[in-house]
């Protein structure tokens, strides 16, 4: 690995932020709600960046996968919309939100292509980049590519250093890059993932952790955890620590939402929103309830107006 990574927090000390991945962006019925599979497409897309940009939100997110294993389409589906062209898309019809990958596979390309990619997005939307990576899981995805699956690991370890290597210096070895990132020192890199490899190259390498399938309840050990091994690897490291929320409806639904969704009066969302505060947690990736574009912008709008401003740490 190379030298000690100097960390860079972009969360305001002290508060609770949240932003959201976007949908129509990833069909997969995981993740996705049925109104997105039945004929959205890039208007909705884009009206959801819009609303949540207006509404506050910290940031927006896009998925990553480049081919789709036949054997795994039926529940992942095969649309997965680039992230890279498309947050350059809305970075020109956003003004505030930061443009995050949720998370983006450094494997699947070399580091100085990602760093490139990146940090000309950085240059175009005047610094509002945050890259979020994971190791990747699709064994056949890898296969298609040429890479193998078994080494992921350590090709994501590498691809980390060698994009902030090239964020860092304009010039790494004999080859330069240019345009430079707007963000100083760097942009920064959060990184997805619950196993303990990942928590460990979150302590070695990361800015932020996005944690993808952590229950609440374990979420102060898995930071703790995260804190043990920065004491060892990176002493005095921060990390701007997220969470991936349940589904949310702000309100009583007039309809049945799926089972465990979090609704309610503003007042209840935010107590329990909060408790993520008290545990370290700085960013929520903020999941809702809805049956429709409209209806998933109008929710985004009452969490702005009457939940986003009493959420801290």
């Amino acid at each position: 690995m190379a030298a000690q990574i100097e960390s860079v927090s972009i969360v305001p000390e002290g508060a609770l932020v949240y932003g959201i991945q976007l949908p129509v962006q990833a069909l997969s019925v995981m993740t996705s709600m049925p109104w997105e599979r039945e004929g959205a497409g890039p208007a909705e897309l884009l009206q959801a960046a819009q609303a949540a940009d207006a509404a506050g939100f910290f940031y927006i997110a896009v998925c990553d996968h480049v081919a789709i294993p036949r054997e795994k389409a039926e529940t992942m589906s095969t649309t997965w919309f680039h992230p890279v062209a498309t947050l350059g898309w809305l970075a020109g019809q956003t003004k505030r939100a930061r443009l995050m990958t949720n998370v983006f596979v450094p494997a699947y390309r070399h580091p100085l292509e990602t760093a490139k990619a990146f940090a000309t997005l950085d240059a175009l939307s005047n610094g509002r980049v945050i890259l979020g990576v994971g190791a990747g899981h699709v064994e056949g995805e890898f296969e298609a590519l040429g890479i193998p699956f078994a080494e992921r690991g350590r090709i994501t370890n590498e691809a980390i250093d060698g994009i902030i290597e090239s964020w860092l210096n304009e010039y790494v070895g004999d080859v330069g890059l240019a345009p430079r990132p707007v963000q100083q020192p760097r942009p920064p890199v959060w990184i997805g993932g619950s196993s303990k490899p990942a928590l460990r190259r979150v302590a070695a390498q990361g800015d932020g952790w996005i944690p993808q399938g952590t229950p609440r309840k374990l979420m102060p050990e898995s930071i703790a955890y995260l804190h043990a091994q920065r004491d060892e690897v990176r002493p005095g490291a921060s990390f701007d620590i997220g969470m991936i929320t349940e589904l949310i409806y702000v309100g009583d639904p007039e309809w049945d939402t799926p089972k465990y969704t979090l609704t309610g009066a503003p007042e209840r969302i935010v107590e329990s929103l909060n408790e993520y505060g008290t545990m370290g947690v700085s960013h929520l990736q903020l999941r809702f309830a809805a049956r429709s574009i409209d209806e998933l912008c109008d929710q985004m709008t009452r969490f702005g107006a009457d939940v986003g401003p009493h959420l801290s740490r």
